[in-house]
C-alpha cells in the first residue's frame, strides 16, 4: 500500500466521457457541438404527424377531433377579435365521452383571450382532443397541432 497520502481535490480530473458511435463507426464525445442524436419516438408507432386542427368559429361548435403523438406537446393558438371561452377536451373512446382537462383536479385548459402557447403533452396513445368553441362576439381562429 502506498504512503503517499491522496487528497482532493486533485491535481488533475480522469477522462471520463460519454460518447457514440457515428456513421464511420468512429467515438464521437458528447458536447454541445456534438449532442447526443436522440429524438422522442413517436407514440402509436406513427412517424408522420397529425394534421393540425385548425379552422375559423363564429358561432358554438366543438372542433375535433386531433389526435397527437404521444410524448409530444400539443401547441394551441387562438386569434382574431372576439370574446368567449375556448375549453380544450380529452376523449380515451374515440369521441363518446369528452372530458374537459384538469391539473391537480382544477380546471385547466382553459382560454378567453388570445394564446399561442404548448397547452398539453399527453402519454397515452390515441387519445383525441377537442376544441369546444363559444365565441359570444367576433370569430375565433383557432390552431392546436405538434
Amino acid at each position: 500500500m502506498s504512503q503517499v497520502p491522496i487528497s482532493y481535490p486533485a491535481r488533475y480530473a480522469p477522462g471520463v466521457a460519454l460518447n457514440y458511435a457515428d456513421p464511420a463507426g468512429h467515438a464521437v464525445t458528447v458536447s454541445q457541438a456534438a449532442p447526443l442524436p436522440v429524438t422522442l419516438a413517436a407514440g402509436g408507432g406513427s412517424t408522420s404527424p397529425q394534421p393540425p386542427l385548425s379552422g375559423t368559429a363564429s358561432a358554438a361548435l366543438t372542433a375535433g377531433p386531433f389526435v397527437p403523438q404521444a410524448g409530444k406537446p400539443l401547441v394551441l393558438s387562438l386569434a382574431g377579435t372576439w370574446s368567449g371561452a375556448v375549453q380544450l377536451l380529452r376523449s380515451v373512446d374515440g369521441g363518446a365521452t369528452k372530458l374537459p382537462v384538469t391539473l391537480a383536479g382544477a380546471p385547466w385548459g382553459n382560454y378567453w383571450a388570445n394564446v399561442c402557447e404548448p397547452v398539453w403533452e399527453e402519454s397515452e396513445a390515441g387519445t383525441a382532443f377537442y376544441l369546444q368553441l363559444a365565441p359570444a362576439s367576433g370569430a375565433i381562429h383557432y390552431r392546436l397541432a405538434q
